[in-house]
């Protein structure tokens, strides 16, 4: 069976394009069949598939990525807040998107395209009463000028509506998305939302 193209890709070796499999996938494999199996392949064809599995992730990396530089979305603020303790409190915590990249909206225009979500964890003293997202823009991408996608880029916030319970409360909220850039999209993550709220 073939790789899929977003996870293959080709070098020159002499006057020969070779198909390689993406870094990921030799570590996915490396994994799986162990250090033994690995050696018992021949060192020579797995430091060539290593070596050029990577040149090609370098040379995809280019400088508006940085998915292997930090995360495709950053949390930025607040760190802290202070609201009246078990009265609905509307918070706006703000992200970034790395240059290059963009995430689906909450509310993409296909099933199949994953939403980005908020969440906090039921047993962190606080309450998500409600979450409002701000409206995509529109994308279209070079693969299918047809289709427009409903995505955020750049910066964009979050309108959080929770209720906390009297105390000091750190929270790890949770916000779910894929990110993709023009070519492909990355597994979906879900990163950490750390914010401290104070119900007063």
């Amino acid at each position: 069976m073939s790789e899929p193209a977003s996870q293959q890709a080709s070098v020159s070796v002499g006057h020969h394009q070779v198909w390689v499999p993406h870094p990921r996938r030799v570590l996915v494999f490396a994994a799986r069949v162990g250090l033994h199996e690995l050696c018992a392949l021949g060192l020579g064809v797995l430091l060539f598939f290593v070596t050029a599995s990577c040149a090609v992730y370098a040379q995809s990396d280019s400088p508006n990525r940085s998915i292997l530089k930090g995360a495709a979305v950053e949390y930025l603020y607040p760190e802290q807040v202070n609201v009246p303790a078990s009265k609905p409190t509307t918070v706006t915590l703000h992200f970034r998107i790395a240059p290059g990249m963009h995430i689906n909206s909450n509310k993409p225009r296909e099933d199949y395209l994953i939403p980005t979500t908020f969440s906090i964890p039921v047993e962190s003293g606080v309450r998500l009463d409600a979450a409002t997202y701000p409206a995509g823009s529109d994308l279209t991408l070079p693969l299918d000028p047809t289709e427009k996608l409903s995505v955020y880029t750049a910066e964009f916030s979050i309108e959080a509506r929770i209720v906390a319970a009297p105390g000091d409360h750190l929270v790890e909220a949770r916000l779910h998305y894929q990110a993709c850039d023009k070519d492909a999209c990355m597994p979906p993550k879900t990163i950490t939302v750390p914010i401290d709220v104070i119900g007063k």
